[in-house]
């Protein structure tokens, strides 16, 4: 018989409430090139564009099995020039990294006005959600 386990969205809620507090004053950083399998890949070819900040509490409470950040503070001056692709959050350390995911002007966890990033250019992100999946192979 095949494994088709779900959660309830109040149990999805609570699995993101318990982590959102993670994310608070941390750092969300766009690179170019092909996404890890997971943050706890290293980063190795690719280009780091630019580098945004959470604010102090990053999200609001869960809802409907899905985190909203709050405002995120701009890159005043991109790091690189290339496509941005992919992100990856860092706790507010700035190392342990926590949380990656896609980059795009739209249907993204990030959203951005362009992926195209140029060098010293100001970069924000105008939506940035994560979403836990309903179904899990238990």
């Amino acid at each position: 018989m095949a494994k088709n386990a779900t959660w309830s969205v109040v149990a999805r809620n609570a699995k993101l409430d318990a982590i959102k507090a993670s994310f608070n004053s941390g750092y969300l950083r766009i690179y170019s090139g092909t996404q890890p399998t997971d943050p706890d890949t290293a980063i190795v070819a690719q280009v780091l564009l630019a580098e945004l900040r959470f604010n102090a509490t990053a999200f609001p409470a869960a809802s409907g099995g899905v985190l909203t950040a709050n405002a995120i503070t701009s890159d005043p001056s991109a790091n690189a020039t290339g496509t941005a692709a992919w992100y990856r959050a860092l706790q507010s350390d700035g190392t342990t990294a926590i949380h990656d995911g896609s980059v795009g002007t739209s249907g993204a966890n990030m959203i951005v006005a362009t992926t195209s990033i140029v060098t010293a250019a100001v970069v924000d992100c105008s939506a940035f959600t994560i979403t836990d999946a309903s179904a899990s192979a238990l």
